[in-house]
């Protein structure tokens, strides 16, 4: 069961976002949130396994929520739900460790799909947003693209070639099946990929990428 926490400042989509999460049969909303702050407190005080975090919220937006939540001793993965697909705000909050962002006009069945992805340790970026967003906030320069350099170097050839397929936003099914590996042994690599470049996850690990200049 995948324990969610709601936290956006509007009481209407925290009850649209409840009714669909409740939905699923193995999606459980263990917390509500109006904010940055009560959803760090309430993080510390529930086992939540993902975040669903609105980016415009008085008190503690949603991007210092998500570096707080980050920072806990039991972590949930976040997806940062927005109205706006070019706002810089949601590549700030994916720089901050958020697995993922979602359109709040996103399909509902595409969220709960999201919900599901992210619990299980991948990613879920807008399809169309993604794109544009990393590409108008996220220009590599040289100093940062040779330090991303200098991380990749100390993957094996095998780690490179996840970490391609990881950052064009394929599942560890989807790199299983393109590389010829046993799911078990994707994950595997995944995780000495997180370690070795110094990120809390995919996202962060495919913004490095690129400014290796390993993915366009």
């Amino acid at each position: 069961m995948i324990r969610a926490m709601i936290v956006d400042d509007d009481a209407l989509v925290r009850l649209g976002l409840a009714d669909l999460l409740e939905s699923d049969e193995g999606i459980e909303v263990v917390a509500q949130a109006v904010d940055g702050l009560q959803a760090v407190e309430l993080a510390a005080a529930h086992r939540v396994d993902v975040a669903l975090v609105d980016v415009r919220m008085p008190r503690m937006d949603g991007i210092t929520a998500t570096t707080y939540l980050r920072g806990l001793t039991h972590p949930p993965k976040v997806i940062t739900l927005t109205t706006f697909d070019l706002d810089e705000y949601v590549y700030n909050a994916l720089a901050a460790g958020a697995d993922g962002f979602l359109l709040k006009d996103t399909d509902p069945a595409e969220i709960l799909r999201a919900v599901h992805l992210v619990a299980a340790g991948s990613a879920m970026l807008h399809p169309t947003a993604a794109r544009r967003v990393i590409d108008r906030y996220h220009h590599a320069n040289q100093p940062r693209a040779a330090i991303a350099r200098a991380c990749l170097d100390q993957l094996t050839p095998r780690e490179r070639d996840v970490l391609t397929l990881l950052a064009r936003g394929d599942t560890n099914a989807d790199i299983a099946a393109g590389l010829g590996m046993r799911e078990s042994t994707v994950k595997a690599h995944v995780s000495r990929i997180l370690s070795a470049l110094d990120v809390t996850n995919r996202v962060q690990a495919a913004l490095l990428a690129r400014d290796a200049g390993l993915t366009a």
